[in-house]
């Protein structure tokens, strides 16, 4: 749901050339993974929702790209305590890992959302932005290079090498969201291994994420990511507070993996 799909406002850097990732190497066309999204109330963890990430290969206005996919629901049973309808989709180019286009559709309660994306070469992003609370708006942002929509950045997260950076190191990315440019950071943590609610055991990269503040997040260092410590950098468990209460997604199914799961503690 959507505290997972904004799980990894990560990393900006300065690119030569537009280049925004050398060589993509984590994951692939076909994958696919899914996740049970959990709520927090009382002393209890109450399993609530679901969630679907997949990645496909196709052309979009003749440049070959990778569209992402992910949706979001809560289960019909608590859809009468808050009823979440999800889907946000991108592409980027397959060479550069560029942005090219982002569209969001949200229902979460009562507050409806939609956000649409087109990224020019030139920097200019098309804006078009609605909302339960504001009216539809159009509008040109500048932007620098590689500056990513929400969705395009999880799987840029993943092609990082973490092992260029040092514990307690922060990390500054920028952003698209909500029709707005915001600089964020990415707090890296080091090596950890967990347990999933499954039982299995991961050795993973921790770090936390700086949020924005809006309908459901605090703004701070509120949440907290757990990926695996291997080639695949699949995130396992997301951790979040929100406005009422705490959230958190733990890793269900993977299909298409680029590479064995090596971070699986046998």
């Amino acid at each position: 749901m959507k505290f997972l799909l904004n799980a990894l406002f990560l990393f900006f850097f300065q690119y030569v050339s537009g280049q925004c990732i050398d060589k993509i190497k984590t994951f692939k066309p076909g994958e696919k993974i899914t996740y049970d999204a959990y709520y927090n109330w009382g002393f209890i963890w109450i399993h609530a929702g679901d969630v679907q990430f997949t990645i496909n290969q196709k052309t979009y206005l003749n440049q070959n790209v990778l569209s992402f996919e992910a949706t979001g629901n809560s289960l019909k049973s608590y859809d009468w305590l808050y009823k979440v309808r999800d889907k946000f989709q991108s592409m980027v180019d397959v060479e550069t890992f560029s942005p090219v286009w982002f569209e969001r559709n949200t229902l979460e309660g009562s507050y409806k959302a939609y956000e649409n994306y087109k990224f020019n070469p030139n920097g200019n992003i098309y804006s078009v932005v609605e909302n339960s609370k504001k009216p539809l708006k159009r509008d040109t942002l500048k932007a620098s290079s590689c500056t990513y929509d929400v969705l395009s950045m999880i799987y840029y997260a993943r092609a990082l090498n973490f092992d260029k950076y040092k514990p307690k190191e922060k990390i500054p990315l920028k952003s698209i969201l909500d029709g707005q440019l915001f600089p964020l950071y990415l707090h890296y943590l080091g090596k950890e291994t967990i347990k999933n609610r499954d039982g299995k055991k991961y050795r993973c990269i921790k770090f936390t994420a700086l949020l924005v503040e809006g309908t459901i997040f605090k703004g701070g260092e509120n949440m907290t990511i757990w990926v695996t410590d291997d080639d695949n950098r699949i995130p396992v468990l997301v951790e979040a507070k929100i406005l009422i209460g705490s959230v958190k997604a733990c890793l269900k199914t993977i299909e298409g993996a680029s590479y064995e799961m090596k971070a699986l503690v046998k």
